[in-house]
C-alpha cells in the first residue's frame, strides 16, 4: 500500500473546483482505446454506446470486446438488430451470461425501431422508458452519446469516489451519497460540457489506477485531494456490507443421445435463462431428492435405466450456487423426441443458445 500523502495546506474548496479539469486533462492523455469508444473529437454513436453498456452490465471489458465485435458485424445498427429474431440474438449472446440482458436488448431495439423511428431518445427520461435501461444505463448513454450533463456511477466510479471522499457508509446504502459526490466531478457548464468524457475518465481511472487492490496512487491526477490516500486507507474503501449467499440448490440433468444427435428443449421465455436451450432436467431445489428428480426425467419408452455419471456439475448464479447430477441414455435411431423437445446434431451445438451451465452439463454427459 502506498504511504500516506503529506498534509496539504491549500484550501480544499480551491482544489475541489479544479478536480474536473485535472480529470479531463488526464483523460485526454491516457484514455483507453475501446471498440465502442470514438476517437478524441469524434461524436459517439448512440447504438454502440447502448450496446456496450448493456453488455458491460455484470461483465468485464475483456470478455465483452469479442461479443461486441460479433454483434456489430452481424447487426451494424439498431434497425438491423430490431428486425432480427430473438433466437438469433440469444445464439450470438450465448456464453456472455445474464441472459435477461439479451432479451431486453432485443426488446429495446424493437422499441427504438418501431416507436422512435430508429433513433434513441436523447434524454435520461426518454431512455429509461425503454426495455432494459435502468437509471445507470440511461445516465451513461445520455452523457456519453448525447452530452447531457449527468454522471453515471458504475463500480469503478463508486470506488474512486468512495476513496476520494472517504465515504464511511457501506455499499449499497452509500450509493445515493456517492452519486451526489460523483456529480461534483462534472465541470461547470451547460449541456455541451464534456459530461461523457468526465464519466469515462472516472471509469478509466478506476480501471487502470484506482484498482481494488494496490492502487497506483502516485499516478492519479486527484491524489493530492484523496482523503483515503491521506489516511493510508485506500483499500478500505468502498466499505461493503457482508454479502448474503443463497442456499445451495441441486437438481438433475438428462443427457440423451440418438446417434450423433442430442435431445434438447427451450426454457420458458420468462425467468432464469429465459428462452435459452437446455437438456431436459428436474427442478433446482434446496431440498433435492434423487428419486423425485428422476420422476422428472423425459418420458422415453426406450430408456430402461438411466446411467448416472460420476461427480456433479457445479455452477454459481448471482443469487445461488447449483449442483447438477447428470444422467445419460442412448436411444435407437428412430426414437422420437417427446413433445416440446427436439433432436439437434452434436456438431451444431455451437449454433444453439446454450448457457454456460448447460455447456458444462453436456460436456460432462458426453465425456468431453
Amino acid at each position: 500500500m502506498n504511504s500516506p500523502a503529506p498534509a496539504k495546506t491549500r484550501p480544499r474548496g480551491v482544489a475541489s473546483a479544479g478536480r474536473p479539469a485535472l480529470l479531463l486533462a488526464w483523460y485526454d492523455r491516457h484514455r483507453r482505446r475501446l471498440p465502442w469508444r470514438p476517437l478524441a473529437g469524434e461524436r459517439a454513436d448512440p447504438y454502440r454506446v447502448w450496446l456496450s453498456e448493456i453488455m458491460l452490465q455484470q461483465t468485464g471489458v475483456k470478455t465483452v470486446g469479442p461479443y461486441f465485435e460479433k454483434f456489430l458485424a452481424r447487426w451494424p445498427g439498431v434497425e438491423a438488430l430490431g428486425r432480427a429474431s430473438l433466437d438469433d440474438v440469444l445464439r450470438l449472446w450465448a456464453g456472455l451470461g445474464y441472459y435477461s440482458r439479451a432479451r431486453n436488448l432485443h426488446a429495446c431495439a424493437v422499441a427504438v425501431l418501431c416507436d422512435h423511428g430508429g433513433a434513441f431518445p436523447d434524454t435520461e427520461e426518454g431512455l429509461r422508458a425503454l426495455p432494459g435501461i435502468g437509471p445507470y444505463t440511461a445516465a451513461a448513454i445520455a452523457a456519453i452519446a448525447f452530452g447531457r450533463r449527468t454522471m453515471p456511477v458504475d463500480g469503478n466510479i463508486e470506488r474512486v469516489v468512495s476513496r476520494l471522499f472517504a465515504v464511511e457508509q457501506p455499499l449499497p446504502q452509500a450509493k445515493p451519497l456517492i452519486r451526489q459526490l460523483a456529480a461534483t466531478l462534472l465541470g461547470a457548464g451547460d449541456e455541451q460540457s464534456r459530461a461523457g468524457d468526465s464519466a469515462q475518465a472516472l471509469m478509466d481511472l478506476g480501471s487502470s489506477i484506482c484498482t481494488p487492490k494496490k492502487p497506483a496512487c502516485a499516478l492519479c491526477p486527484l491524489n493530492d485531494e484523496c482523503v483515503a490516500r491521506a489516511r493510508g486507507e485506500q483499500e478500505v474503501y468502498p466499505r461493503k456490507a457482508p454479502k448474503k449467499t443463497g442456499a445451495l440448490r441441486r437438481g438433475a440433468a438428462f443427457v440423451v443421445t440418438r446417434g450423433d444427435q442430442l435431445l434438447v428443449r427451450s426454457r420458458p421465455e420468462k425467468g432464469l435463462l429465459g428462452g435459452m436451450t437446455e437438456v431436459p432436467g428436474s427442478d433446482w431445489l434446496a431440498a433435492h431428492d434423487d428419486k423425485t428428480a428422476l420422476k422428472q426425467a423425459p418420458a422415453l419408452k426406450a430408456v430402461a435405466r438411466w446411467h448416472r455419471k460420476a461427480g456433479v456439475v457445479t455452477h454459481v448464479f448471482t443469487h445461488f450456487p447449483l449442483e447438477l447430477a447428470v444422467y445419460t441414455a442412448e436411444l435407437p435411431a428412430r426414437a422420437r423426441a417427446p413433445e416440446g423437445m427436439r433432436w439437434v446434431p452434436v456438431a451444431t451445438l455451437g449454433d444453439e443458445a446454450l448457457p454456460n451451465v448447460m455447456r458444462k452439463v453436456i460436456a460432462h454427459g458426453l465425456g468431453k
